[in-house]
């Protein structure tokens, strides 16, 4: 199920037999359902075939650390996300296995909608994105909202968290209402994030990209942007509590 909401004042679910979610999208852009055999998928996935620990999910569970960077290198420059756990549990914990794993190399924005968000999430191989369909994570309190430059699991609803994620480009707070939980920022390269190809809107079919993979976005949509790798950079030690001095002794 993927759930769209109309822009920018009116707020309406609108369901689709997808299988993916976005945060937002109008009525009239819609996205059609797309149907499509084992044998087009095999046909248009990328040769070289995914990792076999992305072809597992139930593996992929690893603790996030409290606090984290990571750094995505696109096509159009690097931006740095740094994640929270506190912010949102599950959904840290979600993000770090995809980027460790290496989930979102040469996964594609396809959904750029200036001062909106910027979506991504949909892996290049389509075998990849069969076996993560179902792989949903539970809900997190929304504990942070859904300000400019914030990264957020994409959601068709409670309890459907799968790989997709949005990074707001505007100040959407009214997200936060909805059941999206933002687990981290973007701490560099936000101007990186804003230069992404807004070009074709809406009209990128998340089905067919679940289908077909980066042939699809290759062949359709030449002009989107891409991420070359993603990699967890670091762990953000938290502040160190000041010490405590003892008072010079008083003069005689």
């Amino acid at each position: 199920m993927k759930t769209f909401f109309v822009l920018p004042v009116v707020l309406v679910a609108i369901a689709v037999q997808l299988g993916a979610q976005a945060p937002g999208a109008s009525q009239a852009s819609k996205p059609k359902t797309a149907t499509t055999t084992a044998s087009t998928a095999k046909k248009t996935a990328p040769a070289s075939g995914p990792s076999s620990a992305l072809l597992h999910p139930e593996q992929l569970k690893a603790k996030a650390p409290d606090v984290f960077k990571a750094r995505f290198t696109t096509t159009k420059g690097d931006f740095v996300v740094e994640v929270h756990r506190d912010w949102s549990p599950l959904g840290a914990d979600r993000f770090y296995n995809l980027v460790k794993s290496g989930f979102f190399t040469n996964a594609h924005f396809f959904r750029v909608l200036r001062g909106f968000v910027v979506q991504f999430g949909l892996n290049a191989n389509p075998a990849v994105n069969k076996v993560w369909e179902d792989a949903k994570i539970q809900d997190d309190p929304v504990t942070q909202t859904n300000a400019k430059g914030t990264i957020t699991f994409a959601t068709a609803g409670p309890r459907t968290r799968t790989t997709q994620l949005f990074i707001n480009v505007g100040e959407n707070g009214r997200l936060d209402g909805m059941g999206f939980s933002p687990f981290g920022k973007v701490t560099e390269g936000m101007d990186m994030v804003e230069k992404l190809y807004t070009g074709y809107g809406e009209t990128p079919n998340q089905g067919r990209i679940q289908a077909e993979g980066k042939a699809y976005l290759d062949k359709s949509f030449p002009l989107l942007d891409s991420i070359k790798v993603a990699k967890v950079e670091g762990l953000v030690a938290a502040a160190p509590a000041a010490k405590k001095t003892a008072p010079a002794p008083a003069k005689k």
